[in-house]
């Protein structure tokens, strides 16, 4: 590979890693408190409230049912309104955001779901009100549970941003297509792809030391 492609692909490297922590920061500050209102107005939780969770669960439903690339298309609109471009490592990162964002609510709804009932009971008993059940049991509680599903959520978002790269993103997936497909140019995809690997293969590691140390 010459050293123009070289350069490329370490660049592609960084944009990778912009679009993927700012958008799994986002889909967070998103997803979580969804994820838990999902949780806690389920039935027999500490908020019930049916017609509530019906609209949420629904909503959450019809994203996640969208395949990402239809879901790239129909945001460029809304895509250009925000950031004033609907291409670029920047514009990519809403609907990177907007993708991740039920997967992350989906997760922390059943991450929250593996709280003994008794540790909630044992704070109901005490008066605790259920704000501070959630935020001083319920969520101490599932930390590991939320670390290892937040390894998981951002090696997805990291998956997504490499087809960011078939509406003009940028990253590895934007230059796996431009050099590795549509120039024919072997090295250079199978190279984009095996760093794509390594890279969700060390999150997902990461994730999973990270949350070892949490259940200790």
């Amino acid at each position: 590979m010459s050293n123009y492609i070289i350069d490329a692909i370490k660049m592609g490297i960084l944009e990778t890693f912009e679009m993927t922590f700012f958008a799994s920061i986002l889909a967070y500050v998103g997803g979580l408190p969804i994820g838990i209102l999902l949780y806690a107005t389920a039935k027999d939780r500490i908020l019930e409230n049916k017609p509530v969770n019906f609209v949420l669960g629904l909503l959450v439903n019809i994203c996640r049912s969208l395949p990402f690339l239809i879901l790239l298309v129909l945001l460029i609109p809304f895509t250009r309104f925000v950031t004033g471009s609907s291409i670029g490592t920047t514009a990519s990162i809403v609907p990177l955001t907007v993708g991740a964002i039920p997967i992350v609510a989906r997760m922390v709804e059943s991450s929250l779901s593996e709280v003994s009932p008794g540790i909630i009971e044992a704070a109901n008993s005490m008066g605790a009100s259920p704000l501070y059940i959630i935020l001083h049991f319920i969520l101490p509680e599932a930390t590991p549970s939320l670390l290892l599903g937040g390894a998981i959520n951002i090696a997805t978002v990291l998956g997504y941003s490499a087809m960011a790269g078939v509406i003009g993103g940028g990253g590895l997936g934007a230059i796996a297509l431009q050099y590795g497909y549509y120039r024919y140019q072997k090295e250079v995809l199978w190279t984009t792809v095996t760093i794509l690997v390594i890279m969700v293969m060390l999150i997902q590691e990461g994730g999973n030391i990270i949350a070892k140390k949490a259940r200790k």
